[in-house]
Parts: structure tokens; sequence; C-alpha cells
């Protein structure tokens, strides 16, 4: 690795905080069951996430040019691509949630103008830009939370909203399977070791 991938690795953990700094539990026990997994927590998070690896790779690529283009770390949109649609093999023509989430990062039909094929590049930079808001708006909503802290809060609401992120140690109630940002950190922390 030269010096200016290092710095640029530096440059994309600094810009939201860094995912490897942010405390998690994991998933929880509901979500851990899609895959019939008998542990829960971060072990938990880790197996979903390997279980969605060799569909991942297809949309590394992808995932990474959006990351360096929007400096967003490309493990925290590869974490939410498995959350949302197991990288795609959760979704029927490119549709999940009763029809209401489209893509790889299930943007919803009802807040959002759609952009792009399912499993575009146009439609990762869609759906990380979503994400970039929901951090921004985490950031504006508690001035006193850390970068990381902020970086966390905004995954939580990239599933139920600004509304829904209360307290940090709450975050995740009221989100899907009460564990989003705790689980989709815990992914990203798994992704990252494998490059992403």
């Amino acid at each position: 690795m030269g010096p200016q991938t290092i710095l640029a690795m530096f440059f994309l953990a600094c810009i939201y905080g860094d995912v490897m700094k942010i405390d998690t539990t994991g998933a929880s026990e509901a979500t851990a069951k899609q895959d019939k997994l008998t542990i829960k927590g971060v072990e938990a998070s880790k197996k979903l996430a390997e279980h969605d690896l060799a569909r991942m790779e297809n949309y590394k690529s992808i995932i990474t040019k959006v990351g360096r283009a929007k400096k967003m770390d490309p493990a925290v949109i590869a974490a939410i691509i498995s959350r949302e649609s197991r990288a795609g093999a959760a979704l029927k023509d490119g549709w999940g949630d009763h029809g209401n989430g489209f893509g790889l990062m299930q943007v919803d039909k009802r807040y959002h103008k759609l952009v792009g094929a399912w499993d575009s590049e146009e439609h990762v930079t869609q759906g990380t830009e979503i994400l970039i808001g929901f951090i921004n708006a985490i950031k504006a909503k508690f001035p006193q939370w850390t970068q990381e802290q902020c970086f966390k809060g905004g995954i939580s609401a990239y599933n139920a909203d600004v509304k829904n992120v209360r307290s940090y140690e709450r975050m995740d109630v009221g989100t899907t399977g009460d564990d989003y940002a705790n689980d989709v950190v815990a992914r990203a922390q798994w992704f990252k070791s494998k490059g992403y």
C-alpha cells in the first residue's frame, strides 16, 4: 500500500467517523434467525455478512467507486446492502419491503424519486446520499454527540428516520429488529476486514 492509498483510507475514515471505533451489540435474535443462526450479537452479524460476501463481490467496484466519490466508508455501504437486500438475494425483480423498497440499498419509493437500475452505480449513489443526509440531520439534532455517535445515529435513521433516534443508548428501538444500526456497524466492521 502506497502513502496515497493510506492517506485516502484515513481520509475516508475521518469524514463521518471511523466505523471501527463505533461500539456495537450486533444483530438481535430476530435478525439472526433470517439465516437460522442460533447465536446473536456481533458474531451473528459477522455470519450474516459472510453469507452475503460472494454476492457482494459482484458490486464491490461500484461500492468502492461510490464510497470514494461520496467520501463514505465502502464497508458501511456494503453493510447496508447486506442488511437491506442480502446483496440482492432478498429482492424480486429489484424490489423488496412489500414493493416499497427498491434496489440493493432499498430506497423507499414513498419518500424518494428512484434513480438508476436496482443494482446500478446511480442507485448506490442515491442510497449513500440518503445515508449522508441522515448523518447530517443527526449531527444537527445532537450537536453534542461525537462524530462516531452521529455516524451510528445516521445509520439508525436510514432505517427508521431521524425522529426515531431519541437517545444514543436506545437509538435502535423502533428499527427493524430493534438492532439496525448495531447490526449494520458490526457487519461493516467485518466487511472492512475483507477489504471494503
